[in-house]
């Protein structure tokens, strides 16, 4: 099978995958309870992956309890990779997403919390709506570089949303993800900065040949009286030390 072919045959498949997935939030969600809900986050997250011709490879422990997983941002395929790992995570994401056909529908499942970045006031409502999840034991995940990079550079980390963990006091737990295939430990084919749309990410990373998402839980942090900023530079260390870059 030539690659084109290969590619096509994985996102005919996706397709697919992704109107099952819709098809169950329509109309079975709302009957599942907390835990199968969270099952069917991950079967289909990790189900997503392996059409797409993605490997995973992880190492580290979640951290038990209240946490607020603090991630690099490389990917749309990001979400996917850390709710194959972390199924109950819930998600900062931006209100752009809303405008996604499927996509949004899926997220919307998953509790995702919406922000709008154009008003610089709604970050403060969103990090009330943090600290209500933390206090309720949740697990939340933040990308604080706040756009993707092309994964050979970290971006300067947002310290706002660490604001929800201080005033809770749960732990923050940094996340290193990185993207490699059969030619580089850094892969170009799930670069999706610039004027990359979605459509063309897609035919890229169906195109790859071995890539492999690899998800490290890296030691969490305490937050409690912490500053933000000093806390978000050592977060965005942490990451650092664990990607070839």
């Amino acid at each position: 099978m030539t690659r084109a072919l290969r590619a096509a045959w994985r996102l005919l498949r996706c397709v697919l995958h992704g109107l099952h997935g819709l098809g169950v939030v329509l109309l079975r969600f709302r009957m599942l309870d907390g835990p199968q809900r969270r099952a069917r986050i991950q079967w289909w997250s990790a189900k997503m992956l392996r059409l797409m011709g993605i490997a995973m490879r992880v190492d580290g422990e979640l951290q038990a309890g209240a946490v607020l997983l603090v991630a690099n941002h490389v990917s749309w395929l990001d979400i996917s990779a850390l709710h194959a790992v972390v199924p109950q995570a819930r998600f900062v994401s931006k209100a752009d997403i809303r405008a996604w056909p499927l996509l949004s529908r899926l997220a919307e499942a998953a509790d995702t919390l919406y922000l709008e970045r154009e008003r610089k006031r709604d970050a403060l409502r969103v990090v009330h709506l943090v600290a209500q999840a933390l206090s309720q034991g949740q697990t939340v995940a933040v990308f604080p570089e706040g756009t993707t990079s092309d994964g050979h550079a970290l971006l300067p980390f947002h310290a706002n949303l660490l604001q929800a963990a201080i005033a809770t006091g749960a732990p923050v737990q940094p996340v290193a993800l990185r993207f490699s295939d059969a030619q580089a430990p850094i892969s170009a084919a799930v670069e999706f900065v610039g004027a990359t749309t979605l459509v063309g990410s897609l035919w890229r990373v169906a195109c790859a040949d071995a890539l492999v998402v690899h998800l490290s839980l890296l030691p969490a942090r305490a937050s409690r009286d912490a500053d933000r900023r000093a806390l978000a530079q050592t977060l965005r260390e942490d990451i650092a030390q664990r990607l070839p870059i």
